[in-house]
């Protein structure tokens, strides 16, 4: 996977997007429109490496976050090659024959 763009971990804080880290399997979103009252906070207790938990809950839509994913899946291919439209339709028609399997093909009435 080369041509996916790879990225440090302190380089995800400085740019919004979805990253994903393939070995440790953890998703993280970054969103920088939030507005925070700033005033909550005092400067003196935070250095520009500490975070501040906000909840434990996630809000994101996870169906849309499938389809992120699903996508990124479905425009790359193990090995750094992307898939072409034309891949994705083969893999389309595999599938259309997988679900099919084990069923016998109707008989048709004879005139």
């Amino acid at each position: 996977m080369s041509k996916a763009r790879r990225f440090q971990v302190d380089e995800l804080t400085l740019r919004p997007g979805t990253y994903f880290n393939p070995q440790t399997e953890i998703l993280i979103v970054v969103d920088d429109s939030p507005e925070i009252a700033h005033e909550i906070f005092d400067p003196d207790e935070f250095d520009g490496v500490e975070w501040v938990l906000i909840a434990e809950d996630t809000p994101l839509d996870e169906h849309r976050r499938d389809e992120l994913i699903e996508s990124f899946q479905l425009t790359h291919q193990p090995g750094g090659e992307l898939l072409s439209e034309e891949d994705d339709v083969g893999d389309e028609e595999d599938e259309e024959d997988d679900e099919l399997d084990g069923v016998d093909d109707p008989e048709l009435p004879h005139e």
